[in-house]
Parts: structure tokens; C-alpha cells; sequence
């Protein structure tokens, strides 16, 4: 059988996130999971902020196609997410919206977020762990583009506290969830091959 192709994402650019480290590790273990695994940054794809006369003016700008085109290349997506404000962060909900608007060769709505499944997590200093991006994440992605999410997350309190030296999580009891979240999540690819 053929392995799921899963994109995995930061919502986060910032030198040392917590979360660009909790995208390293969800790349680790899918790969381990038998998922063949694309990771990327959002800093390869910089956008101008959205604006719909910008949009109807010059039309999508190249990145947002070119991000269009990695999601709709994959099966899967697991995004990490930031808190900023108790929600997204501006980097990526941008990129959510820019991708959202791009139409190419009668697409319908949303055509980036349908027939693929999606999974987030979010690492933060904390005590929620970024639950809050999470709750405002799953709505953008679910009630906004009409994403797949599987109800399985993770938020990893305390962050700057909550990796080893190799990256790994160190609660143990955190460390399953996730693993258990991302079976879930090449099982849930594996239906939309």
C-alpha cells in the first residue's frame, strides 16, 4: 500500500518557536508512522497582507498559488499554531486566507481545504499550551474553509520546558497523545488517497 503524503506547517517564523520545533518532531513521527512527509515554512511563501481590492486589482500573487498547490499535492496537513491575542497568528491566518481565495481551472471554493484531512497542535510558554489558537484555528479551518480536522489535538503547555535535548517531548503522557493524534491522522490520509 502506498504511504499517505502529509504536509507539516508552522504557524510560526520566529527564530527558536516553539512550535517550528513541534513541526520538526510531527515530521519525525509521521515519517516514523509511515507517512511520506513534506515540511515547510511559511517564510518560503511571504504574502502581502490580504486585501480584497489588492486581490481584484493584481489577482492571487504567485505564493499563494505555489502554497495552494503544496497543500492540494498532499493528503494530509498538520498545521502547529502559536497563540497570539487567545488566537492565530497573523502569518497564518493570512497565508489560510490567501490560499482560500486562489481560483485556478474552475476550482471550487476552498479547493485547498477539501478532499485532504487536516490535524494542529500548538506548543506554548503558557499554561493552556496554546489551546486557545487551537479552538480559533479548528473554526477558520472547519466553519471558515470547510476543512476535515479530526478532533484529536494537542496543546503542549510550558513549551520552553517541555522538549529534550533531542527535541523530543518529555511528558511521556504528552508524548502518546501526539503519537496517537498522528496515527489517527495517517489513517484519516490514507481514506482520501
Amino acid at each position: 500500500m502506498q504511504n499517505p503524503k502529509i504536509l507539516v506547517m508552522s504557524g510560526s517564523t520566529r527564530t527558536g518557536s516553539h512550535n517550528s520545533r513541534l513541526a520538526a518532531l510531527v515530521a519525525k513521527e509521521l515519517t516514523l508512522a509511515d507517512a511520506e512527509v513534506t515540511r515547510i515554512s511559511l517564510q518560503d511563501y511571504p504574502l502581502p497582507l490580504y486585501d480584497a481590492d489588492l486581490d481584484a486589482r493584481a489577482g492571487q500573487p504567485a505564493n499563494a498559488i505555489k502554497l495552494k498547490h503544496m497543500i492540494m499535492a498532499h493528503h494530509g496537513v498538520f498545521i502547529t499554531s502559536p497563540e497570539y491575542s487567545a488566537s492565530v497568528t497573523p502569518l497564518l491566518k493570512n497565508a489560510i486566507d490567501w490560499v482560500s481565495r486562489v481560483r485556478e481551472r474552475g476550482d471550487p471554493t476552498y479547493a485547498a481545504y477539501k478532499n485532504r484531512v487536516f490535524a494542529i497542535a500548538a506548543a506554548s510558554t503558557g499554561r493552556a499550551g496554546g489551546l486557545r489558537s487551537l479552538m480559533a484555528l479548528r473554526q477558520i479551518l472547519e466553519l471558515g474553509c470547510g476543512a476535515l480536522v479530526i478532533p484529536d489535538q494537542v496543546s503542549i503547555p510550558m513549551a520552553d520546558q517541555a522538549f529534550d535535548e533531542r527535541d523530543n517531548i518529555v511528558d511521556v503522557g504528552t508524548a502518546n497523545l501526539l503519537r496517537a493524534e498522528l496515527a489517527r491522522l495517517v489513517d484519516m490520509a490514507r481514506l482520501m488517497m
